[in-house]
């Protein structure tokens, strides 16, 4: 027996109640680019860094508002149905969860792209950069 194998799989059942509640929390870069890409995007894509940070690269089409940021009258002119997607730095970084909680204590509905720019790079996805007529 293997240290895989030597705690058993959960049944299917259980199993596949657990992946797809993963779903309900995160998406990943890949499914972000297509639905920005498309024009297909039903959500608003936070990049939680730094303004800094996020001037030298970002995801095209997210909005910079770092975690600590995050209150209510930042969001007033998004409906409260809207859904946000936050991310960081990447895997290393704890900043997408950070404004993830703040935008659910505020009653928003949030999921976190994993991978955050990390991810997105490793992807093969260009970052844009602040223009300095910005």
């Amino acid at each position: 027996m293997s240290i895989v194998t030597k705690i058993s799989p959960a049944r299917s059942s259980r199993a596949l109640e657990h992946f797809r509640s993963l779903l309900e929390f995160e998406t990943d870069c890949w499914d972000v680019h297509s639905a920005m890409s498309s024009g297909e995007a039903d959500f608003v894509l936070l990049d939680v860094r730094s303004h800094e940070k996020y001037d030298e690269g970002h995801v095209p089409g997210a909005i910079s508002l770092p975690h600590g940021k995050i209150v209510a009258s930042k969001l007033e002119h998004d409906p409260p149905s809207t859904v946000f997607v936050t991310y960081c730095a990447g895997p290393h970084c704890n900043g997408a969860i950070r404004g993830a909680i703040q935008l659910a204590d505020l009653g928003r509905p949030v999921k976190i792209m994993s991978g955050g720019v990390t991810g997105w790079l490793d992807e093969g996805f260009a970052l844009s950069k602040k223009s300095a007529s910005e």
